[in-house]
Parts: structure tokens; sequence; C-alpha cells
């Protein structure tokens, strides 16, 4: 019970979100690069009674992807995402899965790369790695949820990757930090309240902390 309240309590939530998201701040204008990766976790796929892949909470990935790439940014984007073998029974990969969204969104299947073998975020980095090398790729432009940005980025660069994170899906904003911190009673016996949208922001961070832990103590990054 005390670990269920101190999970779903906003402050505590808040306070862990912020710690990973706030690594990475964007700062100024994106720099042009080789090429932009994008890790998968933003789509489920086109499985009935769905008409085609759909797009989850993360979905700012893809789009922020998109966005990079109209502003020329990197002439190529390599999407990144693979099933893993023992949950997923899907018909498609991420990868594949964002790929379409792309192209939806305007990009040319040309421009696509799919990197459909990995399994968890080191695989992501481990055989990227291997298809930027091959395609002479030095230098690239990293879009994930910025909650997952440090573990991301700490596993590029251990594969020798020049890294320019450009984290999305942000959950905490300067605005609802400040709100937080600056709240009158009512709204600070309000977040103190236990709540399920809390309770799942503390889970998503100290998953996050987790893997960190678990990757070094396997001497991934």
């Amino acid at each position: 019970m005390i670990i269920l309240l101190l999970g779903s309590n906003r402050w505590v939530a808040v306070t862990l979100a912020r710690s990973l998201e706030w690594q990475y701040l964007p700062q100024g204008e994106i720099p042009s690069a080789d090429c932009i990766v994008v890790l998968g976790g933003s789509t489920d796929p086109a499985e009935p009674p769905r008409p085609t892949v759909e797009l989850n909470g993360a979905a700012d990935r893809v789009f922020y992807t998109a966005l990079l790439y109209h502003q020329g940014k990197a002439p190529v984007i390599l999407s990144s995402g693979g099933n893993i073998s023992w949950l997923d029974s899907r018909s498609s990969t991420p990868a594949e899965e964002m790929a379409i969204i792309l192209t939806q969104l305007g990009v040319p299947e040309e421009a696509i790369l799919k990197q459909n073998r990995s399994q968890n975020t080191y695989e992501d980095a481990l055989y990227s790695a291997a298809i930027l090398k091959e395609k002479g790729f030095s230098r690239v432009i990293l879009v994930t949820s910025a909650m997952h940005m440090p573990r991301s980025v700490a596993l590029f660069r251990k594969q020798g990757i020049e890294v320019i994170p450009a984290p999305a899906d942000f959950s905490v904003t300067e605005t609802s930090w400040g709100q937080l911190i600056h709240a009158d009673f009512p709204g600070l016996v309000v977040s103190l309240l236990p709540n399920v949208g809390n309770l799942s922001l503390t889970t998503n961070a100290l998953k996050e902390y987790i893997g960190i832990l678990a990757y070094h103590l396997r001497g991934w990054l």
C-alpha cells in the first residue's frame, strides 16, 4: 500500500519522469546528420479488426521523425524495431509499421531503411549500428521518447555512433512542472491524491532506471 501510494503521488511521478526526460532538452535547432534513427514502440499492427497500422501513446516519435526529414535534417531514415520472440505474435515488426506510417506522412519509401531484428534497446543500437557503418553513416539524429533517451544515447555511443538526441513524447513540460512546484493549497492536495496516471508514469520511469542498471550489470553500457 505504501509503495502504491507513493508511486501514484504526482510529486513522485513527475520528479522521476523529469529526471530522465530533461537530460537531453532541445538546445536550439537540430543540426544535420547522415541519418535519422527512430526507435520502435509507437505502433500497433494491422490485425483485425484494425483496418491498418495504428499509433499508440508514443506516436510523437514517428511524427517528429517525419518532420525532421521534411526539414532536410537527413536524407535517410532508419526505422528500428523487431518483435520480442517470447512475447509478440504480431504479423509485422515495429520497424515495418513505422515505415508504413512514415510513407503516409510523405516520406519516400526509398528513403527508409528498416532494422527489424532487435528485441530490446541494446539490440536496437547493436543492429542499427551495423547498418549505419555498412552505409558509411557516422552521425545520426536519434529519435525516441524523452524518458527513453538517456539509455538509448548511451547504447548508441557505446557502438561508436555520434548521436544527436532529438527527444519526443515528453510527459513533463516546463509549464506542468511550474504548476506543480508553485501550486496553491487545493492544487497541492490534488497532487498528493493517488492517481492511476501518476502510477503509470512512475512505472515507466522505474522501468528505465532498472533497465539502465541491468544494462550496466551486463556490460552493455
